[in-house]
């Protein structure tokens, strides 16, 4: 598909930290709201805002309100399917995890509902310590 192949030229010729965080963004879907990047922000130890606002003057992302989204569904596609299979499901696993220890810190059930989405997105084979599947299981039960 022509879009397809346009679109992922297009995110293939970013700086690789934008790449990157189109990569990581795909795996949230549509959208995301600044709480959860403020959260992911703490959790890795790194400035997330800059390269997503590199993406938004590049168009390639929307900034509305509090959250960022992908200017087109086929954008979040193109990013999403830049990664194997397996790399997906280790991003979906560590983005979960480190959403983890911050799921008490809101008011609302947002960073809870997002990391146990990220969790289940992950699959059971990306689980890599016995410990974790407990993790898991408790934020599955507390969502």
């Amino acid at each position: 598909d022509d879009v397809a192949e346009f679109l992922t030229h297009s995110i293939g010729a970013q700086p690789e930290d934008v790449k990157l965080i189109l990569c990581m963004f795909s795996c949230f879907g549509a959208s995301v709201d600044n709480a959860i990047i403020k959260t992911l922000e703490k959790a890795l130890d790194r400035n997330l805002v800059d390269s997503l606002d590199v993406a938004v003057s590049e168009g390639l992302l929307d900034k509305a309100d509090d959250q960022y989204c992908f200017g087109h569904d086929r954008i979040q596609e193109a990013a999403y399917n830049m990664m194997n299979f397996l790399d997906r499901c280790d991003f979906h696993f560590s983005y979960g995890m480190a959403l983890a220890p911050f799921t008490s810190e809101k008011e609302d059930d947002s960073i809870l509902l997002t990391a146990v989405n990220q969790l289940n997105l992950a699959g059971p084979e990306a689980v890599q310590e016995k410990s974790q599947n407990v993790v898991v299981a408790n934020l599955n039960l507390q969502a």
